[in-house]
């Protein structure tokens, strides 16, 4: 099991960056991936990555501008992931946790170095949609 968290704060409204987090019609801002097929609305979906990766996830918690959580799943990994959103005087505070654990034993010993990847890349991918949005 891995536990990665990553904090950040942008200069934005909370709606914008609720929008692009929680939009499973708006992923053109994400680098990686190729697609998002709902499978059943507001509670499943599949993301599609570049590589044809496909990542099964089902949300857990919707509270808008607070609390966005999901379990996620594929051939390598499954875990929960869980985004905190906050915002104070003109900036947007956001914690994003994800708790995976891999499935082959192999990958066991990568699995946090991944996450940490993952996260920065994700951060850096709506760091830049936001700044276009302005």
């Amino acid at each position: 099991m891995a536990v990665s968290t990553i904090k950040e704060e942008f200069k934005c409204e909370i709606e914008k960056v609720w929008e692009l987090v929680t939009s499973l019609d708006n992923y053109s801002w994400r680098s990686d991936l190729d697609k998002i097929v709902i499978t059943v609305p507001e509670k499943e979906f599949e993301e599609h990555t570049k590589d044809g990766y496909i990542t099964k996830f089902k949300i857990t918690a919707f509270d808008e501008y607070k609390n966005y959580e999901f379990d996620m799943e594929n051939g390598n990994m499954q875990g929960h992931w869980m985004g905190k959103f906050s915002y104070n005087d003109g900036v947007t505070f956001i914690e994003f946790t994800e708790d995976v654990t891999a499935k082959k034993l192999v990958m066991k010993p990568f699995v946090g170095m991944y996450l940490k990847k993952q996260q920065a890349k994700y951060i850096q991918d709506l760091r830049e949609a936001l700044e276009a949005k302005r």
